[in-house]
């Protein structure tokens, strides 16, 4: 089968991959989307499928919930650590935010509910780490450090290990060795990080620790500083993994602009003990792999809403926890309906905003938008969302008039008015273009009375990924108010156009 990088033009980033038998797993950070954690299933490396989440929601509080004016923006869950050990599968991450670390675990990773230990502790980007019947997190950002847990991983183990396992460099490193990924093999320790240089390429690069003795000395060596030619985005954070056969591979992930962090794979091998990532220093563009493809579902998909009850397919996830009250299929056969509970100045405070990922080259999404039940100062319709977002929607007036409207953030964080176009229909379809080609990084937004004639409004959002959402840019559909609660809008024909 021929590989061709990237695996995914989506964003995926912090990726760790387990293989169980001849199936493989990985998890991905979605930080405050819900349900989060996702679990995509492969059978090739290549082809992934999204057949779980590790939770549907973190925490149910003011920064969860997006009251009075708290947010989990950039934050809650971060670079999760899954391993399967003694018949079970965990996962291990933590929320800055809260302060803690959160250990679930599970007997059937591709059905959602998991149990969870919290730990009142923060042990920043871990590896879960498993040695002779003993469980280990490894831990922290350029001071690397170690801690046992209980056997049954429901803490920190009393009177265990616990202490500083070495120093990473610190001199011309902008970004000291973090994402740890720890393994054994052939009678050594090996940890992966990254780290990312002031001098030399100046950019994102692998490197791993190795030691005979799990406490150390550790040796050390640069496994991968390349960027495939792209903008010196080093491609970097990700795993070792190795095939039923004992071919070895690795997952790393790129930040490839306003997409966001994409992953990729790449031959791995062993030379004197150590791996060796890539073929001479180098991600191939394309390489053959010696497993049969996996049928797997798209990870981004159409929807009709023409369920029979409320519940979303698995590619959908809210913007923070929903109110679960206020959507529903079955109140309108075949139609999503948004109802409202709180008012919102701008599309990020906005609650039950229903989101999917974007993918590259380039994309489009449409829906079909029924605004009879929305009252003065609602607006809805669909978001490019980043902390540089752009929407295109419409917004209902007083008297019954109702107009499209762009809106966009300008540079003090404001919601401003970007484009604005009276209509005189109640059933108006919208649709944004994301192009993500050769940098563009632009989203078009677009109107039609019947689905077939489009009108392009007069703006046109210049994408950026920014850190205060720390994600690559997601479509939702939102409905909101400015003023009164209680109406509804209803949307049908949510449609995913891939465009290669």
């Amino acid at each position: 089968m021929l590989v061709k990088n990237p695996i995914l033009w989506a964003d995926m980033p912090d990726p760790d991959v387990i293989r169980v038998g001849d199936t493989y797993y990985m998890v991905s950070t979605t930080m405050f989307v819900m349900p989060g954690g996702p679990i995509l299933k492969s059978k090739d490396l290549v082809h992934w499928e999204l057949v779980s989440y590790i939770f549907d929601t973190i925490e149910n509080n003011d920064l969860y919930r997006l009251n009075h004016g708290k947010h989990a923006y950039g934050k809650g869950q971060w670079a999760t650590s899954l391993k399967y050990y003694r018949g079970r599968f965990y996962a291990c991450f933590v929320c800055h935010d809260m302060k803690r670390t959160y250990i679930y675990h599970t007997d059937d990773i591709e059905e959602s509910g998991w149990d969870r230990y919290v730990l009142e502790d923060v042990f920043h980007d871990m590896s879960f780490l498993f040695d002779d019947g003993k469980a280990y997190l490894i831990y922290g950002n350029g001071e690397i450090y170690i801690v046992e847990l209980k056997d049954e991983l429901s803490g920190v183990k009393e009177g265990g290990i616990n202490r500083l396992l070495f120093s990473t460099p610190s001199e011309n490193i902008g970004l000291r060795c973090e994402g740890c990924r720890a393994y054994q093999h052939n009678g050594f320790y090996y940890l992966l990080f990254i780290e990312w240089p002031k001098d030399g390429n100046r950019r994102r690069r692998v490197v791993c620790y190795r030691s005979k003795s799990l406490l150390g000395e550790y040796e050390r060596k640069i496994l991968l500083d390349d960027d495939m030619g792209y903008r010196n985005q080093g491609i970097a954070q990700g795993v070792l993994i190795d095939t039923p056969d004992g071919d070895w591979y690795s997952i790393l992930f790129q930040d490839h602009g306003a997409v966001g962090r994409i992953p990729y794979l790449i031959p791995a091998t062993w030379e004197d003990d150590w791996p060796v990532i890539g073929w001479n220093g180098k991600v191939p563009e394309a390489f053959e792999i010696p497993l049969e493809p996996f049928a797997a579902k798209p990870l981004i998909i159409s929807d009709t809403f023409n369920h029979a009850e409320n519940r979303l397919q698995p590619q959908w996830q809210w913007n923070h926890n929903p109110l679960e009250h206020c959507w529903s299929f079955v109140e309108r056969p075949g139609y999503l309906r948004l109802r409202t509970e709180n008012t919102a100045k701008d599309i990020l405070s906005a609650r039950n905003t229903l989101t999917q990922r974007t993918s590259g080259p380039r994309c489009a999404f449409s829906v079909m938008l029924e605004t009879g039940g929305m009252k003065p100062g609602d607006y809805a319709g669909l978001v490019a969302l980043q902390g540089n977002y752009g929407t295109i929607g419409v917004k209902a007036g007083d008297s019954g008039s109702i107009e499209i409207l762009v809106c966009g953030r300008d540079d003090g964080g404001q919601q401003v008015v970007k484009d604005a176009v009276p209509i005189f229909h109640q059933k108006v379809y919208l649709k944004i273009v994301f192009d993500y080609e050769n940098d563009r990084d632009t989203a078009s937004f677009f109107y039609s009375e019947d689905g077939i004639h489009w009108r392009t409004s007069g703006w046109e959002l210049q994408m950026k990924y920014t850190l205060d959402l720390f994600i690559g840019y997601r479509i939702g559909i939102f409905y909101y108010s400015e003023r009164e609660v209680g109406g509804f809008a209803d949307f049908q024909h949510f449609t995913y156009t891939s465009m290669q």
